[in-house]
């Protein structure tokens, strides 16, 4: 109760700092409610809360109310997905009206351990909170307890300079500084209280005109002289003497004196106490002055005082020999020298000061009237940051009279520094207490330092098993400082002793430069460090025992000096995330072990063949080490070898052709050369098996071991058996489809050929009756259907002598150069009335220039074929269109350069299963056959085979929106025909 009260934190209305903690709660663990909470004897005091109105608790209830309550009687976390199904907090009535349901909160310590209250989220809906939401409240959690702490300092030194200023403000005896002609330079109030002169007064004037009476003065002023002959180092000195006030009332006196230097001369300092009857009893005067100048130097704070004027009349010996102060100052604005700036409770070590004038020091802020309670201040010194705590007040006389002020000043440097090294190592073991692997710890700890000692980023590298490279594999930096240029997200690897990860890693030792800029080493990244705003860099080893498992490396925009306490502590950090990550890897290496074993005798349980490993003794014999579980062995069950040869147990299952060959084989092995070998075995039923065995030794020091498989190939063996003869037959059955085909081939010219004169006979006939006179109606209709019957049968006859031509090689392409624009421009201009009968557009898109060599007759036969198909499978009112261009390298025919000649229609379309067999002989598609459109099913086999005679392809595909595409590729040059 007594550090809880020492917050103030019971007694303030508001708390800016706990506002914003409990703000940011709400936004980043996305929660409706966040408050801070204190638990007393005998209530719980929300001293700050943020979120939606209504949904938390009131500031002051009891603590049967509350759930933080356990939070503190447990020191630990408590996280409450639903408080309604909890027994624990049926009894709280924010639970039971809903306002509270899921719950989540995290103790707040003192510096001394001990628990005061907790940082809470509550949503009055059921929730899980996730491990990041957790750890965020953790990382607000740890705000408000620096805000705590900060105020236990504040109050701690408030304390110890009420309890001086109360020693001061009742001490009776005047305080006198004298210089070398015995000249007044310091006069207290007590000084004023006795002796009835003003400061104003009493200073500057000779000592003995205001302390003594006349007859006294040249006694008095020897006495200067003497003591401060003696030196600085003389001990006290105690003088007896008869005061005089102002009115001249004179009074016995004890002096204790001693001489001291300030700003180089040497001055007397003097306590002077008057012995009247009154303080008869009291400790003598010379013990009491001792005592109060041993409490003013021996205090653990410097005090500084000045008077009226802003002159220093104070300045302790805790200040005096405070080796980062560079001298006593005289006056409240030659504290200027020391460059003394505000700092807040956060700033880390990266912090650039800018340094204070006259009237913003604390001193000089006292003597104006303000009252400084805890205020942080900083002084920039060769060994680095120096950072004090300070109270500073007027001092006032009852009439109200400015009389000067006093600032308290402790140094609190090395507390701090504890309060920060000690988060980060809180933060370190935090991030590896989390993480679930090796590299989120290491990366956990690099954010967790860098974060705590306030860089600006901070990276790990993990050294290669190999020991070829190291490789940055996590980063961290400053949220809302673009430090991309130098820590891009890319994997970056270096090679032993190169950059500054890979010097601190070849060399085991840590590498710090305070100054990238005067640094002359160039490293590889320096100039990504500088366009980034880095000014210093440190890059320590990551060790367990000798070996060096990686490097942590940090970066500061400031420069920094090199810190011997800092540099531990960050070897202490890395040796424990060296000893995590090794234990990390092992435990992953041994489940990633044990998973690989499992794997195997998974796969190994699922073979059929044998694996085996036999270690191969002096005497050449192999002793079994291992046997898979396989139910059946090589001779069809499982073979008790025991501990004896294996090799001389296997051999009596050889078959016996085959054993020389399979003892050959074990020689091998026994002698160290793999080895494999496919032999028979008669199994334990007599049935002989084919088995493929293969071996390789392997060396373990001294020791030899043959590691290797079994295979039964008798069913393998079979398959081949009966694969030959089906491939016999096959060969077989396909000399006897060649030989039909040819046959084919034969007998379809040798019809065609005979069919072609009665069919030429018939034509001319039906012509010669068709100019006959004297036919009737009939008879002429007649004749018509002879005429168009023979005509067709003319045409198929034709089409098949042509195609067996074609494919017999004895039809001759006569190349020559073609201008396709031309050829393709002809041959629609030709089809364009049959087309305009059914109302169907012919686009054609042709270049102006665009030539290839070819048989102008056989392309023209094929530009003809592609566009009847066209015209013929194309609805009323459809499109076809005509496009020619040149081909890439990649597309045309022969590898060339070529041309490309597209005939595209919006018709009927081919199933996509029938594209394969559209250049077929007699094929026609299934929907020509539905649309009962008549045809031979030749025009696109002889298409094929005039394009295939230039050496180039014809293709069918689909158009996008119905209809067929199809594309003739020419190359420029085709081949030369024989």
């Amino acid at each position: 109760m007594r550090a809880l009260h020492a917050t103030g934190l019971l007694e303030a209305q508001e708390v800016p700092l706990l506002d914003r903690v409990t703000g940011l709660a709400v936004r980043l663990v996305d929660a409706p409610v966040a408050m801070v909470s204190l638990i007393t004897r005998d209530r719980q005091v929300v001293i700050s809360a943020a979120g939606s109105a209504g949904s938390g608790p009131v500031r002051d209830s009891s603590l049967s109310q509350s759930m933080c309550r356990q939070i503190v009687a447990t020191d630990a976390p408590l996280v409450v997905a639903d408080a309604r199904a909890d027994a624990r907090w049926h009894a709280i009535d924010a639970v039971g009206e809903g306002r509270v349901t899921a719950y989540a909160g995290t103790p707040l310590r003192t510096d001394a351990g001990q628990v005061l209250g907790a940082l809470c989220v509550i949503d009055p809906e059921p929730r899980q909170w996730s491990a990041e939401q957790l750890r965020l409240l953790d990382d607000l959690a740890a705000m408000v307890e620096a805000e705590i702490a900060a105020r236990l300092a504040r109050a701690r030194a408030q304390a110890q300079e009420a309890r001086m200023r109360t020693v001061l403000d009742q001490r009776a005896d005047a305080f006198v500084c004298v210089d070398a002609t015995a000249t007044v330079t310091g006069w207290d109030g007590a000084a004023e209280r006795v002796f009835g002169w003003t400061e104003a007064e009493a200073v500057g004037r000779p000592a003995g005109e205001v302390l003594v009476p006349e007859r006294m003065r040249e006694t008095l002023e020897e006495d200067v002289r003497r003591v401060l002959g003696r030196g600085a180092a003389a001990p006290a000195e105690r003088l007896e003497l008869t005061g005089a006030d102002r009115d001249g009332r004179e009074f016995p006196a004890e002096l204790v004196v001693r001489a001291a230097v300030e700003h180089g001369e040497p001055v007397l300092h003097a306590l002077l106490h008057v012995a009247d009857g009154e303080r008869a009893g009291e400790v003598p005067l010379q013990d009491r002055q001792v005592f109060l100048q041993a409490l003013l130097d021996n205090l653990e704070v410097g005090v500084a005082a000045c008077d009226s004027e802003g002159r220093i009349v104070l300045f302790n010996q805790p200040l005096r020999e405070d080796p980062h102060l560079l001298h006593q100052p005289e006056h409240v604005c030659d504290l200027a020298p020391y460059e003394l700036f505000a700092v807040d409770e956060q700033v880390t070590l990266d912090y650039e000061p800018t340094p204070l004038n006259c009237e913003q020091t604390p001193l000089a802020r006292a003597l104006a009237g303000e009252t400084i309670d805890g205020r942080h201040y900083g002084v920039r010194t060769p060994a680095g940051l120096r950072r004090y705590l300070v109270n500073g007040r007027p001092i006032e006389a009852p009439d109200g009279r400015r009389l000067g002020a006093v600032a308290v000043v402790h140094d609190i440097t090395e507390q701090h520094r504890a309060e920060v090294l000690r988060d980060a190592q809180h933060a370190v073991a935090k991030a590896l207490a989390e993480a679930v692997s090796s590299r989120q710890a290491a990366t956990g700890a690099v954010a967790a330092v860098t974060e705590a000692l306030g860089w600006t980023c901070g990276e790990y590298w993990q050294a290669d098993p190999d020991g070829d490279g190291i490789t940055r594999i996590g980063s961290w930096s400053t949220p809302g400082r673009d430090v991309s240029a130098f820590t891009s997200d890319e994997e970056i690897s270096f090679r032993p002793g190169q950059g500054l990860a890979g010097l601190a890693w070849t060399t085991g030792r840590a590498v710090w430069i305070p100054d990238l800029t005067a640094d002359p080493r160039d490293f590889v990244r320096k100039p990504a460090a500088l366009r980034s705003g880095l000014r210093a860099a440190i890059a320590l080893p990551v060790r367990s025992g000798e070996k060096v498992l990686g490097v942590l490396g940090f970066y500061a925009d400031t420069v920094q000096e090199p810190d011997d306490e800092l540099v531990d502590l960050l070897d202490g950090v890395c040796a424990h995330v060296g000893r995590y990550t090794e234990r990390r890897r092992a435990e992953e290496l041994a489940m990633a072990l044990a998973e690989s074993r499992r794997r195997l005798d998974q796969v190994v349980a699922q073979l059929n063949d044998d694996v085996w490993s036999v270690e191969i003794t002096a005497e050449g014999e192999a002793r079994p080490v291992y046997l898979s579980s396989t139910e059946g062995g090589v001779v069809g069950d499982r073979v008790s070898v025991g501990s004896g040869d294996m090799i001389a147990v296997m051999a009596d299952y050889v078959h016996p052709d085959d054993r020389k060959a399979y003892m050959d084989f074990c020689t091998t092995l026994v002698n160290g050369a793999p080895a494999q070998i496919e032999c028979r075995f008669v199994d334990l039923q007599g049935a002989m098996r084919w088995i493929w065995i293969r071996g390789r030794p392997r060396r373990e020091g001294a020791r030899l071991f043959v590691d290797g498989v079994s295979t039964d190939m008798t069913d393998r063996r079979r398959m081949e058996e009966e694969r030959e003869r089906l491939l016999a037959r096959e060969q077989r059955q396909v000399r006897r489809l060649r030989e039909l085909d040819a046959m084919k081939d034969e007998l379809m010219a040798l019809v065609t050929h005979e069919l072609r004169n009665p069919v030429s006979a018939i034509r001319g006939y039906a012509e010669m009756l068709a100019d006959d006179a004297d036919l009737t109606d009939a008879q002429q209709m007649f004749v018509d259907v002879i005429d168009r019957k023979s005509a067709h049968l003319q045409r198929l006859v034709d089409d098949l002598l042509e195609l067996a031509r074609l494919d017999a090689g004895h039809i001759a392409i006569d190349l020559r150069l073609v201008h396709v624009t031309r050829l393709v421009g002809q041959a629609v201009d030709d089809h364009r009335p049959a087309a305009k009968a059914k109302k169907i557009d012919v686009i054609t898109d042709l270049p102006a220039r665009l030539a290839v060599h070819a048989d102008p007759v056989r392309l023209r036969q094929v530009l003809d074929n592609l566009l009847s198909n066209a015209i013929k499978y194309t609805p009323e009112g459809g499109t076809v269109t005509v496009t020619a261009a040149s081909a890439d390298r990649d597309g045309g025919g022969g590898g060339g350069d070529g041309v490309t000649i597209t005939v595209a229609d919006t018709g009927i379309g081919i199933p996509a299963e029938q594209y394969g067999q559209l250049f077929s002989r007699f094929f026609r598609a299934s929907t020509a056959k539905e649309a009962g459109i008549k045809g031979t099913g030749l025009g696109l086999a002889i298409t094929r085979s005039i394009v295939t005679a230039h050496g180039g392809t014809v293709t069918a595909a689909p158009r996008d929106g119905g209809g067929t595409v199809f594309t003739v590729r020419l190359p420029v040059d085709p081949p030369t025909q024989s």
